[in-house]
């Protein structure tokens, strides 16, 4: 086909789940609850361990970090979903584009990264309970997550410039919920097989070590708690631990699909769904994983509830 020129007709057309299902009125107002699901389930859990003592330890740090990354992810793509539904306009333009894209994957490396992490914390905390203080210092804690981020940007900020550099075709239209490599690549004029090569290579870079590192540190984790003398003390590893694997299994499992799987796995329909999955579902059942089966949580929860938005009324 006939290139077009991005300079001059800047725009893309989005073609989602939302114009591709058969009552997208009905998957509009799920998206729309699960939107809302997340900003609060993450909102408060931010809230909780920013204003609660009893959380600023380590793996509360981390856990607020990974609400906040859900809750700008789930940002970078939800609202405007919904909007170009209602409006029947599914237009970005070039720049709005290579900005989704990027946002995207700053934050899906960032919390690739960030999950190995916590998963080393729960090591440390359950294996190594005595050193736990001196492996997760705060200047770890704040390395941990500056490498997240900085890792992650650079990342994306390479593959985004590299990715919209290519001349694109006459047909604008991106079969995908949200601007990412993979659909955007179909539209894509010139030779893309080393590109793609190099973008399954950045797929299995991000994604291969971190899984290793959590699975080695549940098998040593597993280990640990079996061993445990304590019933108690194997219930609450046990609860902590699969909250994490629950987390780690669905943005694992979609993120390997996106950017693992050969192009020849790929439909656009599929592609479709898994990008609902970890870009809407996962950010808003990630806080309910992690908070429902935590007593501390809730607990600090209630404290937060009771003490700045809900303060008893005075003995009259």
């Amino acid at each position: 086909m006939e290139p077009w020129n991005s300079t001059l007709r800047s725009d893309f057309i989005l073609v989602g789940i939302l114009d591709n299902s058969g009552s997208p009125e009905l998957l509009c107002a799920a998206f729309t609850a699960l939107y809302m699901l997340a900003l609060t389930s993450n909102g408060l859990l931010l809230l909780v361990i920013t204003l609660d003592a009893r959380l600023h330890v380590p793996m509360y740090f981390l856990l607020g970090q990974l609400s906040l990354m859900d809750l700008l992810f789930t940002s970078v793509v939800t609202p405007k979903a919904v909007i170009d539904f209602l409006l029947r306009d599914n237009t970005i333009t070039f720049e709005s584009c290579a900005l989704q894209m990027f946002l995207a994957l700053t934050l899906g490396g960032a919390e690739d990264l960030l999950l190995a992490f916590m998963a080393y914390d729960r090591y440390v905390a359950i294996c190594h309970p005595l050193n736990y203080m001196i492996f997760m210092r705060p200047s770890i804690c704040w390395l941990m997550v500056a490498t997240s981020w900085i890792l992650a940007s650079l990342m994306a900020l390479g593959y985004t410039t590299y990715t919209m550099q290519y001349p694109f075709c006459k047909s604008r239209e991106i079969r995908h919920l949200l601007c990412e490599i993979p659909p955007l690549l179909k539209l894509a004029c010139a030779d893309i097989s080393t590109y793609e090569l190099m973008v399954y290579v950045m797929g299995v870079t991000f994604l291969i070590p971190p899984l290793s590192a959590i699975l080695v540190s549940y098998t040593l984790i597993l280990f640990t708690v079996l061993h445990m003398p304590s019933n108690e003390g194997r219930k609450k590893a046990f609860v902590t631990c699969s909250s994490h694997l629950t987390v780690v299994g669905m943005f694992y499992g979609a993120a390997t699909f996106m950017y693992v799987l050969p192009s020849s796995f790929h439909s656009p329909r599929q592609d479709n769904i898994i990008s609902v999955f970890y870009t809407i579902v996962t950010p808003a059942l990630n806080p309910l994983i992690y908070s429902l089966r935590n007593k501390e949580v809730t607990g600090a929860l209630i404290r937060v509830l009771g003490r700045y938005i809900m303060p008893a009324n005075p003995t009259l």
